[in-house]
């Protein structure tokens, strides 16, 4: 059957589209499958597809200069970002100190940034979808500031978790933002690469935080403050920053689309159709990150307590730990996630866990210097899982929504999963060990690294499952001429010269690489 051109039609779509099978990952895009179908498909689409691997320097020369830019700004804003979250781990007990009170009271300065994270990741995920990701991240970073300066400042309790609280709202509108500008326009054979390097901003960000609270904690009488001021520094580079670069390729497309007809009921069209077509896979997305959170904070949350409390570690001791930790952690997720492109996502996420189940003694249970090289591959396993993630969420989303679907999955797992630690201490308090009596007081040890090995085996049999049981997306375009939903929503196909103008800022991009080479 003909239809006349800007007519929407699903067999037009079906005929058009280019990623109605994901020939990377195996898997088949059909709305109607049962169940018991999807089932049979789990373990044939888990054979890793062996793409050709590439060199790790060819991969990053596909990059255009404009996606560098969009990729350097997003991992320096990712970074910092944990930066301003860790200032307040790294200075509880000064905290305490000033405002008078436990140092668990002070950690609720954690905990209601961690509840808050959702709010902001629902808000800023639309606006970036609805607006563009440019002012949302402006935005974003202008609240870091104030915030970081007001906690600076802050002279009570109360006024201390107001701002930590707020601090949640806008660090949780920015993952799912820089993970759109960073991926939605790379190029798809360099995406699994690229992916691993932005998560470990991260990792990056907390040894950041820890160089420089020892460089600006107590060495002036203004104690723990000057690391939240020099905190709001960097954020105003990293705004001037974005601010001379454009929207991505594909938001433009989209907006381009948008544009034709009205484009707020265009896109309230869109979150209809995302809903009605999707709200099983966002409910697992949810699900996944949820398991996702646990293994990251249940293997590194309590850690420090636990080589401090069961095994006796020095204040350097630990501090050498936790940093040869960190580099295991950036370690795996670039490498891994480099990998993800040849042997998939799911399977690259189940090896990884495999890999840190097997390494859960050795970095539960050596109580001495040694334990450095387990944490490193711990870490390298944990992170490297993680360092899949920013692709596969961003793939698994739908096209308008990926903002919003890729921060909101991520907050509200980490909401989830944010009474890791609190789990992990009082289990532990069951396991006493004897007490260490030094200079008259009396210290009690607990056997948190059989709590912590136990809990992570049950957390990597819980993503491993999951993983094995969810689709994979890997390949899928990102552009909206190849979006079903999109074509939907408004009613139309799109045309060739509805993103002609993405075509051709696709083939300036492929000059440029020829050229590079």
């Amino acid at each position: 059957m003909a239809h006349a051109k800007g007519e929407y039609s699903p067999d037009y779509n079906e005929k058009h589209r280019d990623d109605s099978h994901f020939a990377g990952a195996g898997e088949p895009v059909e709305d109607d499958m049962s169940w018991g179908k999807y089932l049979a498909t789990r373990i044939t689409t888990l054979k890793p597809p062996m793409d050709k691997v590439e060199n790790p320097l060819t991969l990053l020369r596909l990059l255009s200069t404009k996606q560098w830019l969009f990729f350097m700004c997003s991992f320096i804003a990712w970074t910092w970002d944990a930066f301003d979250f860790f200032t307040v781990s790294l200075t509880v007990t000064d905290l305490a100190k000033t405002f008078g009170k436990t140092n668990t009271q002070i950690s609720w300065g954690i905990t209601l940034v961690l509840m808050f994270r959702s709010v902001g990741a629902i808000t800023f995920g639309l606006a970036a979808d609805r607006w563009g990701r440019k002012w949302p991240f402006v935005v974003n970073n202008v609240l870091f500031i104030v915030l970081e300066l007001g906690t600076g400042f802050c002279q009570t309790y109360k006024q201390f978790l107001a701002v930590r609280a707020l601090f949640g709202v806008a660090m949780g509108g920015l993952y799912g933002n820089v993970a759109a500008t960073a991926l939605e326009d790379c190029p798809e054979r360099a995406r699994g690469l690229i992916s691993g390097m932005l998560q470990q901003g991260y990792a990056f960000g907390y040894l950041l935080a820890t160089a420089f609270a020892r460089g600006l904690v107590n060495t002036t009488s203004h104690g723990w403050r000057p690391l939240f001021w020099f905190g709001a520094g960097p954020p105003v580079l990293i705004i001037a920053f974005r601010l001379m670069l454009p929207e991505t390729d594909s938001y433009i497309e989209r907006q381009r689309v948008r544009a034709a007809g009205n484009a707020g009921k265009t896109f309230i069209k869109e979150g209809k159709v995302a809903l009605k077509r999707h709200w099983k896979l966002l409910i697992y997305m949810v699900l996944l990150m949820a398991g996702f959170n646990f293994m990251s904070h249940g293997s590194q949350d309590l850690y420090p307590t636990m080589l401090t409390n069961q095994y006796g570690f020095s204040a350097n001791a630990l501090t050498v730990t936790q940093v040869v930790a960190n580099l295991g952690a950036m370690t795996g997720g670039t490498v891994i996630g480099y990998l993800s492109q040849m042997f998939g996502r799911r399977f690259s996420i189940i090896s990884a866990c495999i890999l840190g189940g097997a390494l859960l003694y050795p970095y539960c249970f050596v109580g001495n210097e040694r334990v450095m090289a387990a944490a490193f591959f711990e870490q390298a396993a944990v992170q490297g899982a993680w360092g899949v993630i920013p692709i596969h969420l961003m793939e698994l989303s739908p096209g308008s929504f990926r903002t919003f679907v890729v921060g909101t999955s991520y907050q509200l797992g980490n909401l989830v999963s944010s009474a890791s630690s609190t789990i992990e201490a009082t289990i532990g308090e069951r396991f006493p060990l004897p007490p260490l009596v030094k200079e008259g007081k009396t210290t009690h040890r607990y056997a948190y690294g059989k709590v912590i090995a136990i809990f992570m085996g049950c957390v990597f049999a819980y993503v491993i499952v999951l993983t094995f049981l969810g689709p994979e997306y890997k390949g899928r375009s990102m552009g909206a001429a190849h979006d079903h939903d999109f074509e939907e929503a408004t009613g139309r196909p799109i045309d060739d010269a509805d993103h002609d103008g993405f075509e051709k800022r696709q083939d300036s991009d492929e000059d440029h690489i020829s050229s590079s080479r």
